[in-house]
């Protein structure tokens, strides 16, 4: 077992905070941190995050002043929803929102871009996780211009400087979210291009996950390049020590899912955290209580 000091110089190694001079080709979709472990030492590894955030996020639903925003971004494949299921396994549900966005409907182009994410902020106490984000406005968005297109902004908003004007916006709103205790965390699971590859073909070869493939995510590897470059400029655009990104390798899905779970046990750790204290009165009311039922 790795001890807590150990843990969290792994789980920096991939902590963004400033996104001056970020390359995405610095950072390794294999990379494992020098680990190398059984399937049942890694179970037993990410059992230890799991059991650490439960026991944080239990303080934070007690305490009600918190709440936590984690943002999962990710090229297809990379394995989003297998993350979000095994870190998450341990906390108490009713503390917990999960938002999966899709493709925008005719009710949220009438709106801003960030008014659909707005609706789903965590309240305090709460942990909300958001399954890809406003940032697919500035990546799926970016490679596919027509979608932007289909918006319905003022044509003299759509200029030259639309993405680097939303990245500013995306980076405002960010901190202003912390401001207002928010905790920001953001990751991107960085899957590598064949690993993605492998994980369509088995998608396609095994009948139990064929409900997962669709044609249009073979198409979309056709704008790989672009998509890395898209994530680079967002990355670049948006990291900051209250609102990190976690560039997480993603084609070992035990060491994704170990990183995630450290991050969020670790921010919450680093927070004033405690179960709410019982004054004079209330403890009064308690022992009698106590000596009414015994």
């Amino acid at each position: 077992m790795i001890k807590n000091k150990q843990f969290r110089k792994v789980i920096d190694r991939y902590r963004v905070e400033e996104g001056k001079g970020f390359r995405l080709a610095d950072h390794a979709p294999g990379d494992t941190a020098g680990l190398t472990m059984e399937k049942d030492a890694a179970t037993a590894l990410l059992q230890h995050g799991i059991e650490l955030l439960k026991q944080a996020q239990d303080m934070l639903y007690a305490q009600d002043r918190w709440s936590v925003l984690c943002i999962f971004q990710a090229m297809d494949a990379a394995g989003k929803d297998g993350a979000i299921k095994h870190v998450f396994s341990g906390v108490n549900p009713q503390g917990v929102t999960v938002t999966s966005f899709k493709k925008p409907g005719p009710v949220e182009l009438d709106h801003d871009f960030l008014w659909r994410h707005i609706l789903a902020m965590p309240r305090r106490g709460e942990i909300a996780i958001h399954n890809r984000s406003w940032y697919e406005e500035v990546l799926v968005a970016r490679v596919h211009p027509e979608i932007l297109a289909a918006e319905n902004l003022p044509p003299k908003l759509r200029g030259k400087n639309i993405w680097d004007e939303r990245l500013q916006d995306i980076a405002g709103f960010e901190q202003y979210l912390s401001r207002q205790g928010v905790v920001v965390l953001k990751f991107f699971l960085h899957v590598s291009k064949e690993e993605q590859r492998a994980r369509f073909l088995s998608r396609i070869e095994e009948p139990e996950k064929n409900w997962k493939f669709s044609a249009d995510d073979v198409a979309e590897r056709h704008h790989w390049d672009e998509y890395q470059a898209a994530y680079e400029k967002a990355i670049r655009a948006t990291a900051a020590p209250h609102a990190p990104w976690y560039v997480v390798p993603a084609d070992n899905k035990w060491f994704t899912r170990l990183v995630v779970a450290g991050a969020i046990a670790m921010a919450l750790g680093e927070l004033d955290l405690a179960y709410p204290k019982v004054g004079p009165e209330a403890m009064a009311r308690l022992e009698a209580a106590r000596k009414e039922l015994e």
